[in-house]
């Protein structure tokens, strides 16, 4: 079984030595016998103060909800949310309240996912105080050889993209704050406890780790992976399976009537390693709220093989040329980009050419896998 970093605290208690202790932590912050990161921090450190990206440090938060400051009912530590109103940042009171902070989650391995967000803005504002970072690594679920995706520029940061990784990038959060560090020249103390026995070419299955949820719909590894293109459908007026039981997975609209048909088109079109199969569902919360959908229910058949942003693009264009109420989301408040554009980092609004981008993508990947095998842990 792979250890984690939470798992190798007593090994590594010296990174956590020299004052108070922060964490920044989810429901995936524990160790292999199932205690909690907060409860075995306790034991090593002073641990003062717990931070909550987004869902909040037990997962009790939605999607997109903002978190007000709380006492953690369990340990009886304040809690402060890094995810409140249009606020992503610790502000001076937080950064005052430690000397070293943690940083405990469980990723997913798409550029969209926002903990590594949270994890480059923490790494920045510790920085400018000069506060110590260390990262108690866990294994990228995806594995950290396959990449996939556009690499994003900078004109197109934001929290759902927040550097230059493709979509799918195979760094761990370890990793993934070392490059950040150095290639921001930020100079910030980031320490990192890293992961035993994980290597580079496993899927999370192979890891012998229990899968806990990194959020509310991401319910398994299967999601995880179909979740780099499928993702892609929240841009537009399709449901991607929210308020059903397979989130990412479950994909359709009230306009399409005939699932059986787009099966077929979707199956014929040879996405290697993956398959669909017809499916009607009727959502409970989100897009199309009650409302009965046609679609599709996607599955993975061949891990290694599945290249599923190749996939999600190819799904955004068959979608865009079979249905006319298919539309691309108009910005909404606050915003000065359509969602689809904040999550591709291209504007697919606009219209787009499957395989051209692909061709393009390609050597953007290649460049990529050369730039990240300097901040490579593991084998």
């Amino acid at each position: 079984m792979v250890l984690c970093g939470a798992d190798r605290l007593e090994e590594y208690r010296e990174f956590f030595d020299g004052g108070r202790v922060g964490l920044i932590t989810t429901p995936t912050g524990r160790l292999n016998d199932g205690c909690s990161t907060i409860d075995a921090l306790k034991e090593v450190c002073n641990l003062k103060v717990l931070f909550g990206a987004e869902h909040g440090i037990r997962g009790d938060i939605e999607d997109a909800a903002t978190v007000e400051k709380t006492i953690d009912k369990r340990s009886g530590l304040p809690v402060y949310s890094l995810y409140e109103g249009s606020r992503r940042r610790m502000t001076e009171e937080m950064l005052d309240l430690f000397d070293i902070i943690v940083y405990d989650i469980q990723d997913v391995g798409s550029r969209y996912y926002t903990f590594i967000s949270s994890l480059k803005n923490v790494i920045e504002d510790c920085a400018s105080r000069g506060k110590r970072v260390v990262v108690l690594d866990r294994p990228d679920p995806l594995g950290g050889v396959i990449t996939e995706g556009n690499v994003l520029a900078p004109s197109e940061y934001s929290f759902v993209g927040c550097y230059s990784l493709p979509v799918r990038y195979g760094l761990t959060p370890g990793e993934f704050a070392l490059m950040v560090n150095k290639e921001m020249n930020l100079r910030a103390d980031v320490k990192v406890v890293p992961c035993l026995g994980w290597e580079r070419e496993s899927f999370f299955d192979r890891t012998g780790l229990n899968w806990i949820m990194p959020s509310p719909n991401i319910p398994n590894l299967e999601t995880a992976l179909v979740y780099v293109g499928t993702c892609l459908l929240e841009g537009t007026n399709m449901s991607e399976g929210r308020g059903t039981a397979n989130p990412f997975q479950v994909v359709g609209a009230p306009y399409i009537k005939d699932p059986e048909e787009l099966a077929a088109a979707f199956n014929n079109r040879g996405f290697a390693g993956i398959c669909a199969t017809p499916y009607y569902f009727v959502p409970y919360t989100s897009k199309h709220q009650g409302k009965q959908c046609g679609g599709l229910h996607i599955h993975i058949t061949d891990w290694a093989l599945a290249r599923p942003f190749s996939m999600g693009l190819a799904l955004l264009q068959m979608l865009k040329d079979r249905y006319e109420e298919f539309q691309f989301l108009s910005p909404v408040a606050g915003r000065d980009k359509p969602f689809i554009q904040m999550l591709s980092g291209m504007k697919l609004h606009e219209g787009f050419d499957v395989e051209e981008i692909l061709g393009k993508i390609k050597m953007e990947n290649e460049n990529f896998i050369r730039r990240k095998e300097e901040f490579h842990l593991y084998d």
